[in-house]
């Protein structure tokens, strides 16, 4: 089990999660979102890219609980991507590597794998939603203080990689004016104790076997 911590103030992260065995299994944000809903919270599950098709982790606790405010806003959205060079480059002509994109890959590259396996992430206490007139993706102060938290129970074993929002609780857009206030965040680590989960009558997660059976075939 892991959680992610406020510690010190209003800070936003943006997570990737890979199989341990296998880094093409990977977070997959979209069927998350079809599964679940746009912004997850206790009992969501993460899941994984097809083939595979299966929950990687749960959400045990989230001490926000934030649910949907007067003007759609949750917390915890799989529907946002994460900040990258390319498309800042693509709007202003600048060139700019301080950005969850470019952290995510710098571990990754750390961890043997590539910038092509950096996916779209959960964005661990973000408030964002969609505009009421014209539907536009639009994110609000988090409301995360410290002491909050999330977290996760691995359904296998996993790869995870959180980078700290250099817009810190995201309060102005990337780009927009002004230095953002950034704040490191906690991660926490914990071992269950031999037998409780079978107790609580959990079984290790496995791939749906779609694949294997039904697996399309190229001609």
């Amino acid at each position: 089990m892991w959680r992610i911590v406020c510690t010190e103030g209003p800070q936003v992260a943006d997570m990737n999660c890979w199989s341990a065995a296998d880094p093409a299994e990977r977070f997959y944000t979209s069927k998350t979102r079809q599964l679940h809903a746009t912004h997850l919270t206790t009992g969501d599950r993460l899941w994984s890219n097809m083939p595979f098709l299966r929950p990687l982790a749960t959400i045990t606790e989230d001490t926000i609980a934030y649910g949907f405010d007067d003007d759609g806003a949750g917390v915890h959205d799989v529907i946002g991507s994460r900040c990258d060079p390319y498309t800042n480059h693509l709007l202003t002509g600048e060139d700019a590597n301080t950005c969850c994109h470019s952290n995510l890959t710098r571990q990754a590259l750390r961890d043997g794998m590539a910038e092509q396996d950096v996916h779209d992430v959960l964005n661990v206490f973000m408030c964002t939603g969609f505009t009421r007139d014209t539907h536009q993706y639009f994110t609000k102060p988090s409301p995360v203080v410290p002491g909050d938290y999330i977290e996760f129970l691995a359904e296998t074993d996993l790869l995870v990689s959180a980078s700290t929002c250099p817009q810190g609780d995201v309060s102005t857009a990337c780009g927009g004016v002004g230095d953002p206030v950034v704040y490191p965040l906690g991660v926490e680590i914990y071992q269950p104790e031999a037998g409780w989960l079978e107790e609580a009558g959990w079984v290790a997660s496995s791939a749906s076997g779609y694949a294997g059976k039904h697996g399309l075939s190229v001609w």
